[in-house]
């Protein structure tokens, strides 16, 4: 693909992304965004530097991916939506870079409630493999859309210091 075409659908999907973002946060029910009265503090001081720089840059390539599977969505591209999809299902840095004691931190620092956020995150991001291997592309269209639900969830009631206005 010529470069500024690939510059283009960059461009393109962070727009989307973003809107996509906006219309999720605004417009849709947000099962799973619950009170934050359990949680006092957010739960990144509690984490120690190591799980803080791995959680971080897993973050990071997260979005990478959230906005390729956009791109993939507006044009079609299954293939690309199961590869990226299945990067998030895999874990990234995380699932391939915790030592057993990194693993112990994790469990102290975070509550229950948010392993369970995590597993069923990556659940749905299982189910957007299977829609994108099916190429039923409104059946991604709604994983993916459970996805950045959990995605705003998680960041509201665990780290609403880094995304204060999800705390309103």
């Amino acid at each position: 693909m010529r470069p500024e075409i690939v510059m283009s659908l960059r461009n393109i999907s962070r727009t989307v992304l973003a809107t996509a973002l906006s219309a999720f946060v605004l417009l849709a029910p947000l099962p799973y965004v619950e009170a934050r009265a359990e949680t006092v503090e957010p739960v990144g001081p509690k984490l120690t530097p190591r799980l803080k720089e791995l959680l971080q840059k897993e973050m990071v390539e997260m979005l990478e991916s959230a906005t390729a599977i956009t791109t993939a969505l507006v044009i079609g591209d299954h293939d690309s939506v199961a590869d990226n999809a299945s990067r998030i299902f895999n874990g990234f840095i995380m699932k391939r870079s915790l030592t057993e004691k990194d693993k112990a931190d994790l469990k102290r620092a975070v509550p229950p409630a948010f392993l369970q956020l995590d597993a069923a995150f990556h659940s749905t991001a299982e189910k957007l493999i299977a829609a994108a291997k099916s190429k039923d592309s409104q059946l991604e269209a709604f994983y993916f859309s459970k996805m950045l639900e959990m995605c705003v969830s998680c960041h509201s009631k665990y780290a609403f210091d880094r995304f204060p206005e999800l705390a309103k």
